[in-house]
């Protein structure tokens, strides 16, 4: 019984531990620096996190899953774009996020756009790769498209 007891923490513990390792970035800046500094593309997430019912289950049954987070670790730079009606952002973050809205066009939530990420001096360039959104299935099913954007 007791190893039974400490197995289950163990399990527990390093699903916690997991789940803290993964960030979500929300200043498009540090993000593109990580990007160039690791050569991993970036995974931009347009979310009405407060408000869209979609938004909220791709997060349950994928984003926040441990399947993801693995994946996320090893491929991708996570970065959240929010557009929240009751939680309060910056005018910095809003303005951020409004200019990437119109830059990739996105017109619903949720929308995922994959980008590889370019820097020379201070200029900035986004090269677009794909985009998806809510896809039923779970975990497996997005992360295979997914994976399919990033081959491309």
């Amino acid at each position: 019984m007791r190893n039974s007891f400490i197995l289950l923490l163990l399990v527990i513990s390093s699903y916690s531990v997991n789940a803290q390792n993964v960030v979500w970035h929300t200043d498009i800046n540090k993000a593109v620096d990580l990007s160039n500094k690791t050569q991993k593309p970036m995974l931009l997430f347009f979310t009405g996190s407060d408000w869209c019912g979609w938004c909220i289950r791709l997060q349950k049954e994928v984003l926040k899953t441990a399947e993801f987070e693995s994946w996320a670790k090893e491929n991708v730079i996570l970065v959240e774009l929010d557009f929240p009606r009751r939680t309060p952002q910056s005018d910095e973050i809003k303005k951020q996020n409004m200019e990437l809205q119109q830059m990739f066009q996105v017109r619903g939530y949720p929308t995922v756009w994959f980008v590889g990420v370019g820097k020379t001096d201070s200029k900035i360039s986004l090269e677009k790769l794909g985009s998806t959104g809510y896809v039923a299935g779970g975990p497996s099913a997005w992360l295979t498209g997914a994976n399919r954007i990033l081959k491309k």
